[in-house]
């Protein structure tokens, strides 16, 4: 019995804590000559209501497997641009301070 009880409460707690956990993982800076882009999750997952499986494992599978984009590839749909192409959210064509901090 006291087995039971002892794996229920492991079970519960493992919930508990991935449940409290932050949603995201965090800010990301980006280097990049014309201004760094900072990313931040939770503009993606929380205002903008996305799950984490809209982008990881399909866009973004890690980062030892992502590979830099540039804004050419972005333009033909390649890494932001596949959702940043004017119809799902803002294009990447334009205005470059979206992204870009100096």
């Amino acid at each position: 019995m006291k087995k039971i009880v002892a794996i229920t409460a492991c079970i519960v707690l493992m919930g508990t804590g991935s449940a409290l956990a932050a949603v995201g993982g965090g800010d990301i800076t980006l280097k990049n000559k014309g201004g760094d882009v900072v990313f931040s999750h939770d503009a993606h997952v929380a205002g903008m209501s996305l799950a984490c499986t809209d982008c990881h494992d399909k866009l973004y599978l890690s980062k030892s497997q992502h590979k830099a984009a540039g804004m050419k590839q972005m333009q033909k749909g390649k890494s932001c641009g596949a959702c940043h192409d004017g119809k799902k959210a803002f294009s990447v064509k334009g205005d470059c301070a979206k992204c870009h901090k100096k």
